[in-house]
C-alpha cells in the first residue's frame, strides 16, 4: 500500500461531507501513514528498478551486493545500452547505429520510426557540422525513400532539410533540431527501444509513483486541508495554511 492510497482513502472518506474542507491534522495524518504496511524488499526493487532503467550500473552493482536485491535483467546489459545511448548524446549516430545491431539486429529491423529518427538525427549531425552536400546526398539516399512511403516521416525530413535555406540555423524557425534536446530525446527513443527489447519496462517506475502522488494530492486539495508534501526531494510534511 503507498502513499497515494492514504489520499485516495481519504477522497473516499470525505466524498459525502458537506462542501466544507475537513481538516485532518498532522497527529491524525501521521497515525494514518504509520498504519500503511509497506515491505523492505518492494522498496529494494523499486530503487532497483530505477537503477536498472537509467543506466546507473555501477550504483545498481552496489546495491544488489547491499540489499540482496537481484535485477530483473543481466547489468552486463547496462554497459552496452549506456554505450549507446552515450554515442547517440555525443552526436555519434552512425557507431550507436552499429553498436544497436550488436545488441539486437531486431530492434531496428522491427521499429521503422525508430531507424528514421536515428537517420534524421545523423542528418542533423551532417548540418551542424556544415557539411551541405553531404546532407543533401543522405538526405536523397538514405531518408527520402521512407518519406514516400510515410507522410509522417517526410514532414519531419522536410523540416529538417529546410534548415539548409538558413544561414543562421540556430535561430530559424526549425533551429531546435539542433539542440541538444533533440539528442537526448533521440537517445531516450533508443534507450526504450532497447529496454523493450530485453522484456524490461522502457520508464522506470518510481516517477510514475510520485505523479500518482500528485495526482492524488491535488484530487483531496479540493476536499480537505491537511499536512502534504510540497517537495518530493525531501518528502517533508507540510502543515495546511488554515
Amino acid at each position: 500500500m503507498s502513499l497515494s492510497w492514504i489520499f485516495l482513502g481519504q477522497l473516499d472518506s470525505i466524498e459525502t461531507m458537506s462542501t466544507s474542507k475537513k481538516v485532518i491534522t498532522r497527529g491524525e495524518w501521521e497515525r494514518k501513514l504509520k498504519d500503511v504496511k509497506i515491505r523492505k524488499e518492494d522498496m529494494n526493487k523499486l530503487v532497483m528498478n530505477f537503477l536498472v532503467t537509467e543506466g546507473y550500473v555501477e550504483a545498481a552493482e552496489k546495491f544488489r551486493i547491499e540489499s540482496g536485491t537481484e535485477p530483473d535483467i543481466d547489468l552486463a546489459t547496462i554497459t552496452d545500452r549506456m554505450a549507446v545511448k552515450k554515442a547517440v548524446q555525443s552526436g555519434n549516430v552512425k557507431d550507436a547505429i552499429e553498436k544497436v545491431n550488436d545488441l539486437n539486429p531486431m530492434i531496428l529491423d522491427t521499429n521503422p520510426q525508430l531507424y528514421f529518427h536515428l537517420q534524421q538525427q545523423r542528418l542533423i549531425e551532417l548540418i551542424r557540422i556544415g557539411k551541405v552536400e553531404e546532407a543533401l546526398e543522405f538526405a536523397q539516399e538514405e531518408l527520402a525513400p521512407r518519406g514516400e512511403e510515410n507522410q509522417s516521416f517526410l514532414e519531419e525530413l522536410e523540416r529538417t532539410v529546410a534548415l539548409l535555406a538558413f544561414e543562421d540555423v540556430k535561430n530559424c524557425p526549425y533551429g531546435e533540431l539542433l539542440d541538444v534536446s533533440q539528442r537526448l530525446k533521440t537517445a531516450s527513443e533508443v534507450n526504450a527501444a532497447i529496454l523493450t527489447s530485453q522484456s524490461h519496462e522502457k520508464d522506470p517506475k518510481l516517477p510514475s509513483l510520485l505523479k500518482m502522488l500528485i495526482w492524488a494530492q491535488n484530487q483531496l486539495d479540493e476536499k480537505a486541508a491537511y499536512p502534504r508534501i510540497n517537495n518530493l526531494s525531501t518528502a517533508v510534511l507540510e502543515d495546511p495554511a488554515i
